[in-house]
């Protein structure tokens, strides 16, 4: 294969900085059937540890079925905001953020990871068992990239039930969800993050999450061009 031209490689990156997690602005359009499928075949070819590709798309469009996950984020939501009563402004702050577009919302994609695929071994899972989740990761992570690039907005619900998803869902017990994401054509993607707009959390400098050669380390001599340009 050849090497990534500069334009391909702006385009990849212009999909990395300009991915957002979407909870508002999706508009009523479907998703054409062959801009999904280009979407969920990108997810299909993420890395997996031992090529055990563990994953499963269940794909949501019933109303009465989002409703009910409607319903758990709903619950979870209230728990959480039960957990910071001792924050008055930051509890407020949080019962006024919008985080999920689970009706408004073109379809609804659980992402399931399947411990079971190819049989019990797994090359590369018997030391790190979490692996398997991590290759689900990388193909959530294809998925958001790929439909970015179609115009098509993903928004991650996490504040869910999995117990609630796998009633709903009919989701097998040894079968674990770990994503269920809203899919959709959106008015706008945001040009910050909705979390940092709004003053939740601020963007951590890079120069902070890296170390050299051993955690902590931050100013090495022998790393300073690399330093300097993270800088």
């Amino acid at each position: 294969m050849t090497d990534f031209t500069g334009p391909e490689k702006e385009g990849l990156y212009k999909a990395i900085f300009s991915r957002r997690d979407v909870r508002s602005h999706f508009i009523q359009k479907d998703i054409p059937d062959d801009v999904l499928f280009r979407i969920l075949n990108a997810a299909h070819h993420a890395p997996s540890v031992g090529f055990s590709q563990p994953w499963n798309f269940i794909l949501i469009k019933d109303e009465g079925t989002r409703q009910q996950v409607k319903d758990s984020f709903a619950r979870e939501r209230d728990r959480s905001i039960k957990m910071l009563e001792g924050e008055k402004e930051r509890q407020g702050q949080y019962a006024k953020l919008k985080l999920e577009g689970i009706l408004e919302s073109a379809l609804n994609v659980c992402v399931t990871y399947d411990p079971t695929r190819f049989g019990p071994f797994v090359l590369g899972r018997t030391s790190i068992e979490d692996t398997g989740v991590y290759s689900v990761c990388c193909a959530i992570q294809n998925l958001w990239l790929a439909a970015r690039a179609e115009g098509v907005g993903v928004g991650w619900v996490s504040i869910l039930s999995n117990e609630d998803l796998e009633k709903a869902l009919d989701i097998p017990a040894h079968v674990k969800p770990v994503a269920y994401l809203c899919l959709g054509y959106v008015e706008e993607f945001a040009p910050r993050p909705d979390l940092e707009r709004v003053g939740w959390l601020p963007r951590m400098d890079l120069a902070k999450a890296v170390c050299y050669e051993k955690w902590g380390t931050h100013q090495p001599k022998e790393w300073k061009g690399l330093q300097d340009a993270v800088r």
